[in-house]
Formats: structure tokens, C-alpha cells, sequence
């Protein structure tokens, strides 16, 4: 990260909440950003490049029309991902191999691809978008707290890969935050939620976003291989 000021960032699912206020704070501490997205259109004041994180063909593609486009992205923020909740009896196959496939697979293409690159700028930043339940669980999320866990071992596999060649790879565990899902949910199911974290509170996308702009820092230069909570004590010790 020679002049982090000229960064290029590219964050996957950039389009809306978490992802679309990681986004912003990276764009407010002067990287250039670059979202993707699959359908819809990138919010305005971005640079977007269509990618479907479950393709290989859709991850290369995009990868080969940001590299023609702009230069090779430095910070890579794997963000993309989906959820299809259910009982573990009721959950079919598909659910579960959906959701892995986007979550934890769909980070790694994109990871991998983006190693070409950094690997020849021999610095970089890889930070991976986990959830406090692949540390503590989650009735109903058997699917999604095992690709966010999975997340922890590939980062740091990647961390110890490509460490000596400047690159870091790092997770960020956000805990419950206010995004338009949590946003229906009845206030007494809130304030249950509430109460089970140590502060008390829901988190606010800017909080988690805050946190992925220092990781991608260069006075973050000597973290990696870490597991980064941002839940508000909810996951402590996990």
C-alpha cells in the first residue's frame, strides 16, 4: 500500500446495506471503489462491474473488465452473500449448498482471482465478511454459520500462503446490525435481541465499516490471520 490516498477497492455485494456502507467509508477515506453487483445497478458516485460471486466464468470476467478499466484492485473485500433460513430437519440440500456456495466458496473465487494481481504488487489487503454465529451458532442457520465459520479457516490459510509477499487476509465478525432485515422484526423480538448483547444495542453498518477502512490501512499493516468481532461483546470468547 504504497499511497493508501490511490487504492483501488473493490467490494462484492457493494450495492446495499453492509456492504454499500463499507463502501462509503472506503470512498470517504479516499480509496477508489469499485462495487459489484448482479442485477441491479450500483448506487451513483461508484465505479460497478457485474460479477456473480457463484460463477467462476461471471468472477473472471469481472475481474478482466477491472484490471482493463482501472488497474488492479489492492483491498478486496469479499461482502457478497445470502441467507435461507430453516429448521436443520427441514433444510434440503440446495439450501444448504446455496449458501455455502455464495457465502464461503463464492469469497474464495473471488479471493483467489484477486491473488493474481496482489501477488505481483506484492502488498494487498483480503478481508473476508464473517457474522458472530460462525463462532457461537445459530438455531436455523446451520447453512450460513457454517460458511461464515469457514471463512476463519480459509483466511488464514490464505494469511500464511501469502503473507511474505505483503498481503494480509483478515475476517470481520460483525454481530446483530441495523440493516432493513432486522428492521421488521417486532420490537419484542428487538429488545430480546438487545438484551443478549454486553452493550445493549444493535450495531450500525457504519460501525462495521469503520472497521474493515482501518484493516485496509496501512497502519494495519501487521494484522492478519485475525478474527475481527465487531457484535458488541455478543460473541466474546468464540
Amino acid at each position: 500500500m504504497t499511497d493508501e490516498n490511490t487504492s483501488l477497492a473493490l467490494v462484492t455485494g457493494g450495492n446495499r446495506g453492509i456492504g454499500l456502507a463499507i463502501a462509503q467509508s472506503l470512498a470517504a477515506a479516499g480509496h477508489r471503489v469499485i462495487i459489484t453487483h448482479r442485477s441491479a445497478n450500483a448506487p451513483a458516485g461508484f465505479l460497478s462491474v457485474k460479477m456473480d460471486v457463484t460463477s467462476t466464468e461471471s468472477v473472471e470476467a469481472g475481474f478482466a473488465e477491472i484490471e482493463e478499466k482501472y488497474g488492479t484492485p489492492e483491498i478486496i473485500v469479499a461482502n457478497a452473500g445470502i441467507t435461507k433460513d430453516g429448521l436443520v430437519l427441514r433444510m434440503s440440500d440446495s439450501d444448504f449448498e446455496d449458501v455455502v456456495d455464495a457465502n464461503l466458496t463464492g469469497a474464495f473465487r473471488v479471493a483467489r482471482r484477486a491473488s493474481k494481481g496482489l501477488l505481483k504488487l506484492k502488498r494487498g489487503r483480503l478481508i473476508f465478511i464473517g457474522s458472530v454465529v460462525g463462532g457461537v451458532g445459530a438455531a436455523g442457520q446451520v447453512n450460513y454459520s457454517a460458511s461464515k465459520a469457514g471463512l476463519l479457516g480459509m483466511a488464514r490459510s490464505f494469511a500464511r500462503e501469502l503473507g511474505s509477499r505483503g498481503i494480509t487476509a483478515n475476517v470481520i465478525a460483525p454481530g446483530f446490525v441495523e440493516t432493513d432485515m432486522t428492521a421488521n422484526l417486532d420490537q419484542k423480538r428487538r429488545d430480546e435481541i438487545a438484551k443478549s448483547v454486553p452493550l445493549g444495542r444493535f450495531c450500525s453498518a457504519e460501525e462495521i465499516a469503520n472497521v474493515v477502512t482501518f484493516v485496509a490501512s496501512q497502519e494495519a499493516g501487521y494484522i492478519t490471520g485475525a478474527l475481527i468481532p465487531v457484535d458488541g461483546g455478543l460473541g466474546m470468547g468464540h
